[in-house]
C-alpha cells in the first residue's frame, strides 16, 4: 500500500532520483499540517518549503491536496481516496473509526491556494525525463513563478540538455529575480525578460514596473517592455496574415465550384452553400462508418471523406442541372429564385434526417495541435492542412481546365457557346459535367469546413454571398481571380477585425467591393476573347 498514490508517477520521480527509500520521507508530519490547516501565508510558505526537497509521496500529497482528497481527521491531515484512508505522509492504509471518518472536514483550497498547488506542480515536473512534460510545465510557469521556486529552477537549468527548455527556464529564472532585493539582480534581470515574446512577460514587466522604485531598473524595464511589446505586435500581425490566409482558402474552396458554374453558365446558384453543406455532412456520414466498422482506422476517415464528399455533391449538382437549370438558361431571375428554393428543400430534406441540431465531426490526432513560432502566434495543424488542401484542390481545377479534353470544351462554352456547338461541342452534357465538377468542389470546401467549425443545416448561408463576391470581384470565370480575391478578402477582413471589429470589418470590406465594381465591372482579371470588354 506505501507509495500508493505516487505509483502513477514513479517512472518519472525515479529517473529525478525523488524516490526515497522506504520508510524516509522529505515530506515531514509538521509540513503536512501546515499545508493543510492555518493560514494562507503559513500553508503557502509550507507548500513552497515542499517543493524544495521533494520525493514521491510530497508530490502525491501536493497532488491529492489539489484534487480535494485531503480530509482533516481529529486535527490532523488524512488521504482520502476511494473510501480508504491513507496516511499523508508515508501513504500507507490507517484504520480510522466511522464517526471521524464522518466528522472529518474537508481542507480549505480557495483560489489563491490552488494557484500555489498548480504552481507547485508545474515546477516540479520541470524535472521530468519527459521533454515533453518539461516543456508544458515550463510554459504554464511563464508569468507565474516566484523567487521561492529559484533553487528548483537552478536545479532544472543544471541538468536540462533541450536548447528550447533552457531558454525557456532563462526567462523563468529571471522573472524569479525580478523580485529580488537586490536592484543589480532586478536590472539584470529586467534585460534578460526583455529577449522574450511571451504575453504573460509583457504583464510581468508592466506590473513590476508600477512599484519599483530604483530609476536604473525602471530604465530597463521600460526598455525590455517595449522591445516585448514590439515582439508581440509582429506576433499579431503574422497571425493575422495567417489567419487571412486561411480564410483566404476557405472562401476559395467555396468560391471555385462557383467559378465554375456562374462563369460557364451564368446561373446564380443560391444552392450552391447547401451544396457545400451536403460535402460536409458526407464527411460526418463517413466518420460514423469508421466508428462503428473501421474503429481501428478511424484516424484515416477523412482520406476517405473526400472522395466521398466530391461524389455525392457532384451528383447532387448534376440531377439539380438536368431536372431544373438546364429548362432555365438565360433566364437569370428564374434560376435564382429556383436555386433559392432548392436550397431550402435541402436544408429542409437535411433537418428531416439529421436534425436540426449541429452534428460533431471531430478532427483526426494528425490534424490536433499546432507549430508554436512565437510566444503569441501558433499556427494550427487543421488550418496549416487545410490552406494545403485548397492549393491541391486549386491545381487539380487548373490542370483540369488548362491541360484536358473536357477542360477545352468548358473553355470553349464559356467563351462562346454558339461557335462551340458549330464545331461539335455537346454543350448540354458540357454544362452537366461543369456543373457537377462545381458540385463536387463545393462538396471537398464542406469537408474541409466540417474540420474547423460547426456542420448544420445553416452551413452554406454563412457563406454563399462571400462566394459569390469572390467570383465577381476576381472576374467572372478566372480561376487567377479568384485566387487573388479570396486570399486578398480573407487578409483585409482580418485586418479590418483588428482595427474595427467584426461587424464594421464586414461592412468596410463590401464597400470596397462597391466602389471596385463601379470603377471596373469585368473584375480584377476580365475575360479574354473578342466578345470581351476593352
Amino acid at each position: 500500500m506505501r507509495f500508493r498514490l505516487g505509483l502513477q508517477l514513479r517512472p518519472w520521480l525515479l529517473a529525478m532520483g525523488l524516490w526515497s527509500a522506504v520508510g524516509a520521507y522529505a515530506l515531514s508530519p509538521e509540513q503536512a499540517q501546515k499545508m493543510t490547516v492555518g493560514e494562507g501565508d503559513e500553508r503557502i510558505a509550507a507548500l513552497q518549503a515542499a517543493v524544495l526537497s521533494p520525493d514521491a509521496q510530497t508530490l502525491a500529497f501536493i497532488q491529492a491536496l489539489s484534487d480535494g482528497l485531503v480530509k482533516v481527521v481529529n486535527g490532523k491531515p488524512v488521504i482520502l481516496r476511494d473510501a480508504q484512508a491513507l496516511d499523508a505522509v508515508s501513504g500507507t492504509a490507517l484504520t480510522l473509526p466511522a464517526d471521524a471518518l464522518q466528522a472529518a472536514e474537508e481542507a480549505m483550497v480557495n483560489n489563491r491556494m490552488r494557484g500555489e498547488l498548480d504552481n507547485a506542480l508545474a515546477a516540479l515536473k520541470l524535472l521530468s525525463p519527459d521533454a515533453t512534460v518539461r516543456r508544458e510545465a515550463a510554459k504554464a510557469l511563464q508569468g507565474q513563478v516566484s523567487d521561492a521556486q529559484l533553487p528548483l529552477i537552478d536545479k532544472a537549468l543544471a541538468q536540462e540538455s533541450e536548447a528550447d527548455i533552457r531558454e525557456r527556464l532563462g526567462l523563468l529564472r529571471a522573472a524569479a529575480l525580478l523580485s529580488s532585493d537586490d536592484p543589480t539582480k532586478r536590472q539584470q534581470a529586467a534585460a534578460l525578460l526583455g529577449q522574450s515574446a511571451q504575453a504573460a512577460t509583457q504583464t510581468l514587466l508592466a506590473e513590476r514596473l508600477q512599484i519599483e522604485t530604483d530609476p536604473l531598473v525602471k530604465q530597463a524595464l521600460y526598455k525590455s517592455l517595449r522591445e516585448v511589446k514590439d515582439r508581440l505586435a509582429w506576433g499579431d500581425r503574422l497571425g493575422a496574415i495567417f489567419s487571412g490566409i486561411s480564410l483566404g482558402s476557405i472562401l476559395l474552396l467555396v468560391a471555385l465550384g462557383l467559378a465554375i458554374t456562374y462563369g460557364l453558365m451564368g446561373v446564380i446558384n443560391m444552392a450552391h452553400g447547401e451544396l457545400m453543406m451536403i460535402g460536409a455532412y458526407a464527411t460526418y456520414v463517413v466518420q460514423g462508418l469508421f466508428q462503428k466498422y473501421l474503429p481501428g482506422a478511424f484516424e484515416w476517415y477523412l482520406l476517405a471523406s473526400v472522395p466521398v464528399a466530391f461524389m455525392v455533391s457532384a451528383l447532387v449538382g448534376a440531377a439539380l442541372e438536368r431536372s431544373v437549370i438546364r429548362f432555365l438558361y438565360g433566364r437569370p431571375l428564374e434560376t435564382l429564385l429556383a436555386t433559392w428554393g432548392i436550397s431550402l428543400m435541402l436544408m429542409q430534406g437535411v433537418r428531416t434526417l439529421f436534425g436540426a441540431q449541429n452534428v460533431g465531426v471531430e478532427n483526426p490526432s494528425w490534424m490536433s495541435g499546432g507549430v508554436q513560432l512565437m510566444g503569441n502566434l501558433s499556427l494550427p495543424y487543421n488550418r496549416i492542412i487545410i490552406v494545403a488542401f485548397a492549393l491541391s484542390v486549386l491545381v487539380a481545377v487548373a490542370l483540369l481546365v488548362g491541360k484536358t479534353r473536357l477542360g477545352l470544351f468548358v473553355r470553349a462554352v464559356t467563351q462562346n457557346r454558339p461557335i462551340a456547338a458549330c464545331m461539335g461541342v455537346n454543350t448540354a452534357r458540357i454544362d452537366t459535367y461543369a456543373f457537377a465538377l462545381g458540385s463536387g468542389i463545393a462538396g471537398l470546401a464542406g469537408c474541409a469546413l466540417s474540420q474547423v467549425g460547426n456542420v448544420g443545416p445553416d452551413l452554406g448561408q454563412n457563406y454563399i454571398v462571400d462566394a459569390f463576391m469572390v467570383v465577381v470581384l476576381g472576374g467572372v470565370g478566372q480561376l487567377a481571380g479568384t485566387v487573388v480575391a479570396a486570399l486578398g478578402l480573407g487578409v483585409l477582413n482580418k485586418f479590418l477585425e483588428g482595427l474595427a471589429g467584426a461587424v464594421l470589418a464586414k461592412i468596410a470590406v463590401l464597400l470596397f467591393i462597391i466602389i471596385f465594381i463601379q470603377k471596373r465591372p469585368q473584375g480584377i482579371f476580365a475575360m479574354k476573347g473578342r466578345s470581351a470588354e476593352a
